[in-house]
């Protein structure tokens, strides 16, 4: 049965390795774990209050960290590697491989006091694999420990989850990523621009390990130690800032035309438009800001390049007609939350420009 690997690489000295980053920075203690202090928090108590649970469902989408919590309860319950047994359920769901395990758990730990069993995508299991699973669960011996862990809890049966505690595991703020992203970025030895680290943590889409899985592509083709935006659109694909201020521009401006043709080049160019409009959504914010709580522009300048922050306090200062405002905002974010439902994906974000320049009430 498969052993848990700790085993890392921390060099940080610019040098990559064939490490995966999310490998080589994968957090070893709590205080490294970041955006789940509600878990680890209650897991460090539990420890220390020898109020242990024998099994645990881990519930959130991919790139969390939940493998990596529950090797590190492992860890700080005094469990060594050759006591933690990981089980990919995605290969091993049927019902012989349970009963394998249901076999090797009656088996006292080799060299700890527990044995710590880490199923991940537990949803994959068959029918008669969850039966035989759910007779371990509720009868398990004192020195066996479940860490149960997925990405579609609705697919986990009730008998299995009234058996566990459940920990609901968040997604990262896009500022926790961009922290994160700017922190591994240094320590390989490169520096991103403002604006980089923020796109790089939209790119991530509340995931620790596609950030980083993003950002190693970024580091691995960079021409240069010092990384601007501009050539992170270009590896990632991302949508160009260009086209992102000419949405913007249209709406300051009431130019509907403007604004259609740069959604058009968008969806041309095979843009991702879901993407495309969030970064819309976010620059529009900062505008907003701007216009309505200047004093925050320092804050603001430590997401955006010199560039784009000369460019949204042109805009205020040109926003004669007031178009630069939270119900323009409010339309922007519906044509987001629609954009999955439409079978023309750029037609959410024209309709809103439509709405929002009044081209509709003509």
């Amino acid at each position: 049965m498969p052993k848990a690997n700790s085993g890392h690489n921390r060099n940080g000295n610019g040098n990559h390795s064939s490490l995966a980053l999310y490998r080589k920075y994968r957090p070893e203690t709590w205080k490294e774990v970041q955006g789940q202090s509600h878990i680890t928090d209650v897991l460090e108590s539990s420890i220390k209050q020898g109020n242990v649970s024998h099994a645990y469902l881990f519930v959130g989408s991919r790139g969390l960290g939940k493998t990596t919590i529950a090797r590190i309860f492992a860890r700080e319950l005094g469990v060594s590697e050759n006591d933690t047994y990981e089980i990919d359920a995605a290969s091993n769901r049927g019902i012989d491989d349970i009963r394998e395990l249901r076999d090797g758990v009656r088996v006292l730990p080799l060299e700890s006091k527990y044995k710590v069993y880490i199923i991940d995508e537990v949803h994959m299991l068959s029918k008669d694999a969850w039966g035989a699973l759910l007779k371990t669960l509720e009868e398990p011996p004192a020195h066996v420990i479940f860490i149960l862990a997925t990405t579609e809890f609705h697919k986990v049966p009730d008998t299995i989850i009234s058996r566990c505690q459940v920990f609901n595991f968040k997604k990262p703020s896009e500022q926790v990523l961009k922290k994160m992203i700017m922190e591994v970025a240094k320590k390989e030895g490169y520096e991103l621009d403002a604006g980089s680290a923020e796109l790089l943590a939209i790119l991530g889409d509340g995931s620790f390990r596609d950030a980083l899985g993003i950002l190693q592509k970024v580091l691995n083709f960079s021409q240069s130690k010092k990384i601007k935006r501009e050539e992170v659109e270009k590896i990632t694909g991302a949508p160009k800032t260009e086209l992102v201020n000419e949405i913007i521009s249209s709406i300051a401006e009431k130019n509907l035309e403007s604004g259609i043709s740069a959604v058009q080049r968008a969806s041309g160019e095979g843009m991702d438009m879901k993407l495309f409009t969030k970064l819309v959504i976010q620059k529009f914010r900062m505008a907003v800001i701007l216009k309505y709580a200047p004093k925050l522009e320092k804050e603001l300048a430590g997401d955006l390049s010199e560039n784009d922050l000369q460019f949204l306090k042109g805009l205020v200062k040109e926003d004669k007609t007031g178009m630069l405002r939270s119900p323009a905002l409010s339309l922007l974010l519906e044509a987001y939350q629609n954009i999955d439902r439409a079978f023309i994906q750029e037609l959410p974000l024209e309709l809103a420009l439509i709405k929002i320049l009044g081209e509709e009430e003509k």
